[in-house]
């Protein structure tokens, strides 16, 4: 197998082909190549192979050796991220004319899936970077994509999307961030919770209220890019989480922040949409990122379910866990093709909230299942930290809260479906 330094040669200097099909996995995650016939198809280009088997690699050499001392210890896995940084497997998402590879959302699954196998709360790290630059990809005017995308691409640096707050997670419209005009400027006053990357970001897109109380959701909040060094930003301390544990996540506080009007997003009061649409391409890779750890679960699971032995057999050789593992099974291929759907959809131009929505709610699931089953695989050995199972338990719940709860995907999936029945009926 080539060294990471040709992997990394070879990877910068792939260019992206189109992604006419996707990719049918069989029993190790393998990828069938076989050329695709009309219609569906089912198989990866050999550039998206190229990605996969790069991030493959990273996974197994660079993360999982080093994931459960981030786990215990709640350290930044910054050599790691320098590391990934220097193989372009962070900020795929980039476009080419700043420096990144331009990837398309299926691409970006492709490889988030296989970083996550090694340990997802340092693919959370990863992924957040792609949450807190999308709004500007999406909607930043030349000048900031030039300046807060190319800097990401000079260095390895990382941003953080500012949005839930104490009283405001699902409810985005409770945001109470506030921004006031003075002149030239905005100045911020609020706080916000759970940010992924909150400690250790460059920068970060910041939602706030510009609107009074009597506007609407859609018109009443403002998208700014806000350096991190601005005076007046306090940094909370950073959360010890149940799961993903290496991934840093705090509190923020904006007390009087001045920041110039040249850093809004697109125009007062279109923040709402600007924050929202990010999602459409975000979430297929948080998918990805679940169906990872749920891969994991069922590969550990099987590798012991055949070492273990009771009553005389493997315990693979027991209906009861074989059932298990069959489960897992179909979860994964289930969640891997949802969250393929929902990527290929946004690459194609298309709007894909409800398979977005479907994509992360079924994988969220999927992954949350698969862990607790392989924790019952090894029994006893699964309740202890010196196996893998439980800490992909510990990781796994997460993927049904961020990025909207589980809950909140099944109000935007029973909504897209409605509005569809009542065209249709």
């Amino acid at each position: 197998m080539a060294s990471l330094g040709q992997v990394a040669r070879h990877f910068r200097g792939l260019t992206r082909k189109g992604f006419s099909s996707l990719r049918s996995f069989s029993a190790g995650n393998r990828l069938n190549t076989a050329e695709s016939g009309p219609g569906i198809g089912f198989a990866l280009s050999e550039t998206q192979l190229e990605y996969q088997e790069t991030a493959r690699k990273f996974a197994r050499e660079e993360i999982i050796p080093v994931a459960p001392h981030h786990d215990r210890t709640g350290e930044y896995p910054w050599d790691v991220i320098k590391k990934a940084w220097g193989l372009g497997l962070i900020n795929s998402h980039i476009p080419e004319k700043y420096g990144g590879l331009g990837l398309g959302i299926l691409d970006t699954c492709i490889i988030t899936e296989e970083m996550a196998y090694g340990c997802t709360g340092i693919q959370t790290a990863i992924e957040a970077n792609s949450l807190g630059q999308m709004p500007v990809i999406l909607a930043g005017n030349e000048e900031q994509q030039k300046k807060y995308l190319g800097r990401m691409m000079e260095e390895p640096l990382m941003c953080a999307y500012c949005v839930t707050e104490p009283g405001a997670g699902s409810d985005v419209a409770g945001i109470k961030t506030k921004a006031v005009k003075k002149g030239n400027e905005y100045v911020l006053n609020g706080s916000k919770m759970w940010i992924t990357n909150g400690g250790v970001a460059n920068w970060y897109f910041v939602l706030a209220r510009t609107g009074d109380s009597s506007t609407s959701a859609g018109k009443a909040f403002t998208g700014f890019i806000v350096d991190a060094n601005t005076p007046g930003i306090t940094v909370g301390r950073k959360e010890m989480n149940m799961g993903q544990r290496a991934s840093d996540t705090r509190g923020i506080t904006f007390d009087d922040v001045v920041v110039p009007a040249e850093n809004v997003l697109t125009a007062e009061g279109a923040g709402f949409k600007v924050a929202m649409g990010a999602f459409d391409k975000t979430r297929p890779p948080v998918a990805a990122g679940a169906t990872g750890l749920a891969q994991r679960a069922l590969d550990e699971a099987t590798k012991y379910s055949m070492e273990r032995k009771t009553f005389g057999k493997y315990i693979c050789e027991h209906q009861a866990v074989a059932f298990l593992l069959a489960d897992m099974v179909i979860g994964v291929e289930s969640a891997r093709l949802a969250t393929y759907r929902s990527a290929w959809e946004i690459d194609q131009g298309r709007r894909n909230t409800y398979y977005a929505s479907i994509a992360k709610a079924l994988a969220g699931d999927v992954a949350n299942k698969a862990a607790t089953d392989a924790v019952q695989v090894f029994g006893g050995n699964g309740f202890n930290s010196d196996y893998p199972a439980e800490k992909l338990m510990r990781d796994a719940k997460i993927y049904q809260i961020y990025e909207g709860t589980a809950q909140i995907q099944r109000v935007i999936i029973s909504r897209e479906h409605l509005t569809t029945a009542k065209q249709a009926y």
